[in-house]
C-alpha cells in the first residue's frame, strides 16, 4: 500500500462531482476516462425517507498491484519510496492489459490519447507539497489526503458517538 491515503467522509459528499472535474482538468483529460468517480448507492428508504450515499472511488495503490506485472512495457510502476502506483505515459502502448488486470477498474481508457490513465494522487502536486487536485476542489471538504498512519477512523468514531448518545447509528 501507499504511505498516503485518500479518504472520504461520505456523510459530507453532495455528489457535485467537483473532484472528477478537477481531476480531469489537472490531467488534461476529456470526455471518457474518470480516474476517480463518485458512485451512487441507493436511494433507499431510511426512516420512511429516501436516502442515497455517494462513495468516492479511485485507485487503491495496492500493496501488490495486479496492473503492474500485467503491463508488457513496464509502463505501470510503483514508486519505491511511497508506494504510489502510476503510469509512465511515454512507455504506455495502449494495449489495455492493465485495464483488464485491475479488479477495481482503476486504469481507464483515454481514447483521445490511445493510452491508459489512472489516479496517481496527482504526483506532480504531492511532490510539490500540495494535496491532490480532487481534494482541493471538494466544496464540502469530504475528501482528505494524508499519510496513511494519520488517517482517523471517522466512521468508527461517529458510530461510537451515536451509540454513546443513544442515537440510532
Amino acid at each position: 500500500m501507499s504511505i498516503y491515503a485518500l479518504y472520504q467522509d461520505d456523510h459530507k459528499c453532495i455528489s457535485c462531482r467537483s473532484c472528477q472535474v478537477q481531476c480531469k482538468i489537472n490531467k488534461g483529460l476529456g470526455v471518457g476516462p474518470k480516474p476517480n468517480q463518485i458512485i451512487e448507492v441507493g436511494p433507499v428508504k431510511l426512516n420512511g425517507k429516501p436516502k442515497a450515499n455517494y462513495i468516492f472511488l479511485s485507485c487503491f495503490h495496492c500493496e501488490d498491484p495486479w496492473c503492474v506485472p500485467a503491463c508488457p512495457n513496464q509502463a505501470i510502476k510503483k514508486r519505491p519510496g511511497d508506494g504510489v502506483v502510476y503510469i509512465d505515459q511515454s512507455r504506455c502502448a495502449g494495449c489495455k492489459s492493465c485495464i483488464m488486470a485491475c479488479p477495481w477498474s482503476a486504469p481507464q481508457w483515454d481514447a483521445s490519447r490511445g493510452k491508459a490513465v489512472k489516479c496517481d494522487f496527482c504526483l506532480d502536486r504531492i511532490d510539490a507539497g500540495l494535496k491532490p487536485a480532487c481534494v482541493t476542489a471538494c466544496p464540502t471538504n469530504c475528501l482528505n489526503f494524508d499519510l496513511a498512519e494519520n488517517v482517523p477512523d471517522d466512521k468508527r468514531v461517529r458510530y461510537a458517538r451515536n451509540v454513546a448518545a443513544g442515537k440510532n447509528p
